[in-house]
This record gives C-alpha cells, structure tokens and sequence, in this order.
C-alpha cells in the first residue's frame, strides 16, 4: 500500500532538494505539511504531494515519454472531479463508494456525480409511465437474441434520431438527457416499468425475488465510474467533439466490449463454469497456470491490497444470499486464489457472481456493468462539455520518412 506520509529526510530525497529547497516548497504551498502527533517540532509530508512534484520535474525533463507512459497506467492526462482513488479507497465526490453502494439508489448517485446533489434525483427521474417510441420497440424486436449491450449500440441511434432535446449541451440539460438515456437503456432490456432502475431490473430478471432489486442496485452503484478506462477515455474523446450524450454512450459501449474492459466479466464466467465442472478450484488455477493463462477476475493495478468494489459487492452478495451455491464457489475460488497467488477478486469477479447468484440470463453481468458506468460516461461528458476543449494528441511518426524528389534542373 502506498504511504500517505513522509518524513523531511525522504521527502527531501525523493525530490532530489536540500531540506532548506523542502521547506521552501511548503511555504509556497507545493507540499503540504501537518505537525506530528505527540512530537512539537516533528512534521510529517504528503506523499501525494511529493509525488506530484517529482512528476512535473520529469514532465519538464522528458516531455515526450511523459506522454507515452501516460497512456499506459500512468500520469494522468485530463482533470475530472468525478473519482478519486487513494490509499486503496475509491470515492465518487468526496463520498466512499461502498458507503454509497449500501445507502444510496443508483439514480441518487447519478444525480450526486452529474450535479453533486443526490437529492435531486427525483427531479431528474420522475416516477410514472414511460417506455421507449414504437420505432424504438420495432428495432428492439428485429434483433431478439442480441445481447443487451448489443442492442443497446443498435437502438441508441435510432432514439438520438428522436430526441432533438440531446444537442443541447449546456449541464442541465445533460443531466435530463442523461436520465433519459439511462431508464431507456434499462427498459429496452426488460420492458418499461414505473419503477426506479433496479427495480425494474428486478422486476424483467428475477420477478419472484423483490429482495434482488437491492443487490442490482448495490452492483450498479460500484460500477459508476473509475477513473480513465479505455472506455471513458473513449467517451470524453467523442464528448470533447460536442456529438450528444447518445454519442457519448456509444463510444462507451463500444470499447467496452473488448476482452480487455468489459469482456473480463465473461471471461470470469467461464473460468467459475469451469471450476464448477471440474469441482476443484486448485486444480483450475493450477492447470491454468501451467498452461500460461491467465486468470481473470483477480488483482488490480491500482489497488494492490484489494479491488474494493470487488470486496464490497461480494460481502453484500453473501450477506444477501448466505445459502447460495454461487456465492460459496466463488467464496472458495477466491481463498483458492489467495493462498496460491496472493490476488484477491476484482469487481468483474463479484459481478460475475451476482449473475450467477441471481441466475441472471446471459450478458447480464456486462449489462450491469455498462448501465453502472453509463452513469459516469455522462458525468464526464458533462465536464468535457463545460471545458469546451478538444481533446486531439499528436502521434508520434514511425514510419518511412519522405522521400526527397530529385531536381531535375
């Protein structure tokens, strides 16, 4: 786990200053610094603040592999108040996502993350009928048998076509885009219902269940938003443009569904159906790490002592559902995973749990996952709108250089 602290001696060195530069950097405000308790004249440094000044040292240094290793897990590349990740803890808006998964409605936290108060939610998701156009409902019906994401990228273009209202993109009107495209999103998935999102999940996938509304939920607050994936990187790409927020969706969608992002969750879902078929987790793992393979679902880059959404969302599932065959498997596959790796599960792991837990039907596991962050793709396209700048890097040319033509005077 990353220090939050450091003493003067190795703040000092880590910036490569003398203790004097040091603390001239705090008084210029560069570094924070707070006195240490029980010790008058002792104080202590935040690492986060020293690390970030090492960081632009370099960018001066080296900006051109600043920019590659940006790309890849590192420097961060654009500003968004949305998410923050720190000390192995996630928060949406200052707020503790597990804290926010157990006590808040998803359409609450999309109102805290578009506009920073949850309580406007019921304003933006009024209660009564609503349901997608006829032509919407026609589309749906030619491509029965398609997953819910693939649905969703044929049918999103056809309700933008309809809704004139999306090129207005000033954050107000975001917002109510935002929440149409949501509820739409969920009904095409398993019909129109007056209820709030989860519910009507609920009410299309496990109708016999009425406790199961509380768990989608629950899954659905953990995959608002983490940071730049691909996907969101994606989406703020296509926002930065001024497309609408159907625009933006897409873009989400699409880099979702690679092996990479979103396709994980599958990938999880073999690996338990696995497990199950040969009724020994160990040997799974173990067979699989002989062969080279990977096994998904477990370990995380930016938290190296636990993905909390993945821990979070597998205490409730088990709290839950305590009885449940799915929730026991995957109870075993991940102490398996401990002992022999040292890797615990991530959120596509629990995801991939909760969809067996429920006896969801196929692609709904990546269906949650893609509403939950659809919530986030539209809270950043609603900072990229306010920032009116185009995101547009520059590559950098590998290829053969020009030729020069001969002259011919």
């Amino acid at each position: 786990m990353e220090e939050r602290y450091l003493n003067a001696g190795r703040a000092a060195e880590e910036l490569g200053v003398s203790l004097a530069t040091l603390y001239a950097y705090v008084s210029r405000g560069m570094v924070r610094s707070e006195a240490v308790e029980g010790k008058r004249r002792n104080r202590r440094y935040r690492a986060e603040d020293v690390r970030r000044l090492k960081e632009r040292k370099r960018r001066r240094r080296d900006p051109d592999g600043v920019v590659e290793d940006a790309l890849h897990w590192g420097t961060p590349v654009l500003e968004s108040g949305i998410t923050l990740i720190e000390g192995g803890g996630l928060y949406y808006k200052g707020r503790n996502v597990v804290a926010l998964a157990e006590e808040r409605r998803i359409e609450e936290v999309a109102a805290l993350v578009w506009t920073g108060d949850e309580t406007v939610a019921p304003e933006l998701f009024p209660s009564g009928p609503s349901g997608p156009s006829r032509r919407v409902l026609t589309v749906v019906e030619s491509v029965a048998g398609l997953s819910p994401v693939e649905v969703w990228q044929v049918i999103l273009p056809v309700a933008a076509a309809e809704d004139p209202a999306a090129y207005d993109l000033r954050p107000g009107a975001v917002t109510r885009t935002g929440a149409r495209i949501l509820r739409l999103m969920t009904d095409v998935v398993v019909g129109s219902s007056p209820q709030w999102v989860s519910g009507t999940l609920q009410r299309g996938w496990r109708p016999e269940d009425p406790g199961a509304a509380e768990l989608l939920d629950t899954a659905l607050v953990f995959c608002v938003d983490h940071e730049l994936p691909v996907s969101t990187f994606a989406a703020r790409c296509v926002a930065s443009s001024e497309a609408t927020p159907y625009a933006v969706v897409l873009a989400g969608l699409a880099a979702l569904g690679g092996v990479k992002h979103g396709g994980e969750i599958e990938l999880v879902e073999a690996f338990l159906r696995e497990v199950e078929a040969a009724g020994d987790a160990r040997a799974v793992i173990s067979g699989r790490l002989r062969r080279g393979e990977r096994i998904p679902g477990f370990g995380h880059s930016l938290y190296p002592e636990g993905d909390p959404r993945g821990a979070g969302l597998l205490r409730l599932t088990a709290g839950a559902y305590p009885e449940s065959v799915a929730v026991a498997l995957s109870a075993t596959v991940a102490e398996e995973m401990l002992q022999v790796m040292g890797e615990r599960p991530t959120v596509d792991f629990a995801l991939a749990t909760v969809a067996r837990t429920l006896e969801l039907p196929q692609g709904a596991a990546v269906a949650l996952f893609a509403l939950g962050r659809t919530v986030g793709w539209i809270g950043h396209a609603i900072e990229q709108y306010r920032s009116a700048s185009l995101i547009r890097p520059r590559a950098r040319y590998t290829g053969e250089q020009p030729r020069q033509i001969p002259d011919e005077r």
